[in-house]
């Protein structure tokens, strides 16, 4: 009797979410690891962890830290043996560009959203008149209602108990701001479902947000109890993709770039057959295909909803129904002495409602790169990434780079009283790269989810689906790796006839 054939397993996706599964599946006992190829379309694998030379230090292009708070990217460095290069963020606090000037963000805030009146009123983001309406929630709260707590935007919710100018000066840039989306459309359910819970409950809104935080910080401007709030890599956070990749090759796996999957059919029994990936870009006519017994699917909605339309037409239906946003970041080196303004904390975030020269302002926001990550610190050159674009906003995408670049640059310079122009400037685009949590995500989530589960050996990762940022998506790919080896190890796997 011969040995039984190796299991293989194809990841179609090298963002962190299809790096994170192939470590999933690779990162068990020899006996129990399968056959694992990687399959990235782009030239590099990462996604939106990048991270490049600039003024002479090494810079994340996008994203650059992630929350301590949640324990997949920290658990995966414990994993890599990479913890002792963690590194915290090096400044507190942010501003936020309110009634005509930047002021420091309150004390109190839950992703936005107060907690606290005193904190808020001293800021000055709000008048008077919009801060007795905030009041209104302290001395005249909300009485409850029975009704069933269906998914609301953060938006309504937040606009109806504190009224719009806190939605518009604070919970849409720093919501917003993540999700580069508008709070009015974004899902309360999916993002911050205890503002549910919240708007039904009798008593202050705010009070009630604030002992549902009381155990974590979740602001900019708190300490998150025991450590740090965000952490990120000595050599950058896009480093850590680095150290992934070399320990996934040490391992054996196939790690391909240039290679998108243009199709995707089930050869054999529905049950006991596998799947036939048909791989573009090969330069060997024998890597034009790969049979999986396994796949996990770590793609952007509307890439994964093109793959599945034959096997699970709902599932792809959805998927190709998730809208999303187009960002850029302008990273610029400026001489220290041009700098009239302090910069305080870690940057500061533009309301989308802020008007410059009588249009909508460009920039979204802007990071402070040496005082957030000290080690990138050096004398009279500061490093500040200005980000541009959110979802229906399409102005970046009509602009050339030089274009952009004078566009945000004429923005940025009054706010923070710079003269003269930058000694650097570099410009990084993000297409499509934020799906957008419209009100009602979850109940299509979970839609996805139960037409993919009839699929043998199949699963699906990424941002698309349960969480943006690096933790959540590490974590969806590793939930997604489990799915498919559990599926291989039950029966219906490899050894199984073919037909």
């Amino acid at each position: 009797m011969s040995e039984a054939r190796r299991q293989v397993v194809a990841v179609v996706g090298g963002g962190i979410a299809g790096l994170a599964a192939a470590w999933e599946l690779v990162n068990r006992a020899e006996a129990d690891r399968p056959e694992v190829h990687v399959l990235e379309g782009a030239a590099r694998v990462g996604g939106m962890m990048m991270a490049t030379e600039f003024a002479g230090r090494t810079v994340d292009l996008a994203a650059d830290a992630f929350l301590a708070r949640r324990p997949e990217a920290v658990e995966l460095c414990e994993e890599l043996g990479i913890t002792d290069q963690l590194v915290p963020v090096g400044a507190s606090g942010a501003s936020i560009l309110a009634r005509g000037k930047l002021r420091a963000m309150p004390g109190g805030l839950a992703l936005g959203i107060p907690t606290r009146w005193l904190p808020l009123a001293r800021s000055g983001i709000l008048s008077p008149s919009e801060l007795l309406r905030v009041g209104t929630d302290l001395f005249r709260p909300h009485l409850g209602t029975g009704s069933a707590f269906g998914d609301r935007s953060v938006g309504a919710i937040v606009g109806e108990r504190l009224g719009r100018p806190v939605v518009e000066r604070l919970a849409d840039p720093l919501i917003g701001g993540i999700h580069a989306g508008q709070a009015d459309e974004l899902s309360a359910a999916a993002i911050f479902p205890v503002l549910i819970a919240a708007s039904h409950q009798s008593g202050s809104f705010m009070r009630r947000l604030g002992r549902t935080q009381a155990a974590r910080a979740v602001t900019p401007s708190d300490a998150s109890p025991g450590g740090p709030l965000f952490w990120s890599l000595q050599d950058a956070t896009a480093s850590l993709v680095d150290r992934l990749i070399l320990q996934l090759v040490e391992r054996g796996v196939s790690v391909r770039t240039r290679a998108p999957v243009e199709a995707l059919t089930r050869v054999g029994h529905r049950r006991a057959g596998r799947w036939r990936l048909r791989v573009g870009g090969a330069g060997d006519p024998a890597d034009t295909t790969l049979d999986a017994d396994g796949v996990v699917l770590a793609l952007p909605a509307r890439e994964a909803a093109v793959l599945l339309a034959v096997h699970a037409p709902t599932a792809a239906g959805m998927l190709s129904t998730v809208e999303s946003a187009s960002v850029a970041t302008i990273t610029l080196s400026v001489r220290s002495e041009a700098i009239a303004a302090p910069l305080r904390g870690t940057g500061f975030l533009v309301p989308r409602t802020t008007a410059i020269d009588g249009r909508p302002a460009l920039i979204t926001g802007c990071t402070y790169l040496a005082r957030k990550w000290p080690h990138l610190d050096r004398p009279d050159d500061e490093l500040l990434r200005v980000s541009v674009g959110r979802f229906g906003d399409d102005r970046p995408a009509q602009l050339g780079d030089e274009e952009l670049t004078a566009s945000a640059y004429g923005e940025l310079a009054p706010m923070l009283g710079i003269t003269g122009p930058p000694r650097q400037s570099l410009v990084t685009r993000w297409p499509s790269a934020f799906p957008q949590y419209q009100v009602g995500h979850l109940i299509r989530v979970g839609t996805i989810e139960k037409s993919v589960a009839e699929l043998p050996g199949l699963a699906l990762a990424g941002s698309a689906f349960r969480g943006v940022g690096i933790p959540a998506c590490i974590g969806s790919g590793r939930s997604a790796a489990r799915t498919v080896h559990r599926t291989l190890t039950s029966g219906s796997g490899p050894g199984q006839p073919t037909g």
